[in-house]
């Protein structure tokens, strides 16, 4: 598995918790279960990805700009994640915060895989990729 293989599997798994947070309603259980899973979620994704996936691109001259941006989309949605914290589950600006959650992570997702991937691939090794991997998923896993 390379780097960007590993890094598919665990954006699913956010596409799929952030879709099913806008789809609850209320303070109930399922809010507060499907909301503490995305928020660690993202917080141990975002972890690995910096140390293993953004600092190495952003010490190399053509992926050092789009390295910067996606490192700054992960402080925006920390940003929209207190918010979530901080606001009342039954108001209805709960929901539009999640919704604007919703629409930073896919847009995040999707500009990291439709352009940050491909702009890595020509500056990472095949053995980078591999190694990149194994460091992310072992992140991942310790801190999951």
């Amino acid at each position: 598995m390379n780097i960007f293989e590993a890094l598919r599997q665990e954006h699913e798994i956010q596409r799929d918790l952030v879709k099913k947070l806008v789809e609850t309603h209320g303070d109930t259980e399922e809010r507060k279960k499907i909301f503490t899973q995305l928020k660690h979620e993202l917080a141990i994704h975002a972890d690995a990805e910096e140390r293993h996936f953004y600092i190495p691109l952003i010490k190399k001259d053509m992926t050092q700009e789009k390295a910067r941006h996606s490192v700054a989309e992960h402080h925006e949605m920390d940003e929209l994640v207190e918010q979530l914290e901080d606001a009342e589950m039954s108001a209805s600006n709960w929901l539009k915060i999640a919704k604007d959650l919703e629409h930073k992570v896919t847009h995040h997702l999707d500009e990291e895989e439709h352009e940050v991937f491909q702009m890595a691939g020509k500056v990472l090794t095949e053995k980078q990729k591999l190694s990149l991997a194994d460091d992310y998923n072992k992140a991942i896993t310790k801190n999951r």
